[in-house]
């Protein structure tokens, strides 16, 4: 299969795991639609690292949490490229902390980006890959959705319910001839992770506990990522494919 001139939407693609899916695609010769939500100098950049890799590369500011921005962005990548391929749904935040000191802002804000976002983008990118006759949906997930990480309550059960919609959307969109699943990743040290109070704890664990032998890394889920986009994953629908190293096998 051939990623060349397709379009891709990247949801939170200026850095980390986003970034590194993102010149991944535009090694392939995928033309790129990056959302980021703050750091516009993180984002040109990474637009001018994939652009030098010979695609087209659109940046669009916008907040996956908030329904009328999410069909906002939809609306320019339709203008920019009047197609899409590709939604790799990236962006995530979250609120840390122990579930009894959660406010219900902190609850909000967590699922609307998480959870809510993978709806509504969904709903929009159906519209654009109609066009073309089909394409495929990737969402990353954690294995905080199964099992109980401290202090990450609001992301935990954001991903579950994630991971549950990924399902849902798997089977409506199917006759569309568009595949819908999830990646969902063990502890990776990327610029997210300084944000746990417990990331040294975490790190350890993953470095001493995983029967692979090391952490995951972001090209790890990349390649996870790629897989489930390519062909060669047409019939696998639905599901959330684990890449960390066998560590959620053990008690």
């Amino acid at each position: 299969m051939s990623f060349k001139g397709k379009v891709a939407l990247v949801t939170g693609g200026s850095r980390g795991i986003g970034r590194e899916i993102a010149h991944r695609l535009a090694d392939q010769g995928c033309n790129l639609v990056i959302n980021y939500l703050r750091n516009r100098t993180a984002a040109a950049n990474t637009a001018a690292e994939l652009e030098a890799k010979g695609v087209k590369v659109h940046l669009v500011k916008a907040n996956v949490g908030d329904r009328d921005k999410i069909k906002a962005l939809f609306e320019e990548i339709d203008q920019e490229f009047g197609r899409l391929d590709y939604l790799v749904n990236n962006a995530a935040s979250g609120v840390l902390r122990p579930v009894l000191e959660l406010e219900e802002s902190h609850w909000n804000w967590t699922m609307d980006i998480n959870s809510k976002a993978l709806l509504f983008c969904a709903q929009e990118a159906t519209k654009l890959m109609e066009k073309n006759g089909g394409g495929a949906i990737v969402s990353l997930s954690s294995i905080g959705s199964i099992r109980v990480i401290p202090n990450y309550t609001t992301v935990g059960v954001s991903k579950a319910a994630l991971e549950a919609l990924t399902r849902y959307l798997a089977v409506e969109l199917a006759s569309k001839n568009i595949i819908v699943n999830a990646v969902s990743g063990g502890a990776v040290d990327t610029e997210a992770l300084k944000h746990f109070p417990n990331r040294e704890e975490i790190l350890t664990d993953a470095r001493n506990r995983t029967p692979a032998g090391r952490m995951v890394e972001a090209s790890d889920l990349t390649d996870a990522v790629m897989f489930l986009l390519s062909d060669q994953a047409k019939m696998i629908r639905g599901q959330t494919l684990i890449v960390d190293g066998g560590v959620s096998l053990l008690s």
